[in-house]
């Protein structure tokens, strides 16, 4: 099933709100494997991921209705389970914001520098992920939202009720503390790798 095709997923679209049962398990099938990296980005587990992607799942079957078939599905899907994986960390009140006069600091030692965006492009997608993982939930959500699902500091400032200082300082933090992990990282495997000579 090709679902570039508008005319197909407007199809798929239609058997899923009548309850098909095929369809619906194609959908949840096409899409599982990248929301739930998606969901995992964000959530502290791998546990906690597939909740926020069942959970996320039950909101796209919801809203089908309201998809007017313009633009990308899977992005129309993404951003539904974006918008739940942060509702999750809402719930659980775990986001935690950061101001005060530290802030214009930590700005400062935002990465910048050619030699560490190389590292960070040169580490393995997995990698970074379990990295990410170990940041705290805010650093988390801030980061995602701003690297990967390109949100500028004022949509994401609005997005979680913070200010726009908080988010550029979350985001800062979230770097400098990825770098030091993937340090950390690649010192423990280069230890690992001599002991075995």
């Amino acid at each position: 099933m090709d679902l570039s095709n508008k005319a197909v997923v407007d199809r798929l679209i239609q058997d899923c709100i009548k309850g098909d049962r095929k369809s619906q398990q194609f959908l949840y099938k096409t899409y599982y494997g990248k929301m739930l990296v998606v969901c995992y980005r964000y959530a502290g587990t791998k546990e906690e991921a597939k909740d926020v992607l069942h959970d996320g799942f039950i909101k796209v079957f919801q809203k089908l209705k309201s998809f007017k078939n313009e633009g990308s599905f899977e992005g129309w899907i993404r951003r539904i389970m974006v918008n739940n994986a942060i509702d999750h960390i809402r719930k659980k009140k775990e986001l935690l914001t950061f101001e005060g006069d530290s802030s214009l600091e930590l700005l400062k030692n935002k990465l910048s520098d050619d030699n560490d965006d190389e590292m960070f492009v040169k580490a393995q997608a997995e990698i970074l992920i379990r990295l990410i993982q170990k940041l705290s939930p805010a650093y988390r959500t801030v980061f995602n939202l701003f690297v990967i699902e390109d949100h500028s500091h004022k949509d994401i400032a609005e997005e979680l009720g913070i200010s726009v200082g908080t988010s550029k300082s979350n985001l800062a933090k979230a770097k400098q503390r990825l770098r030091d992990l993937y340090l950390d990282y690649i010192h423990d495997k280069e230890e690992r790798d001599n002991k075995r000579f």
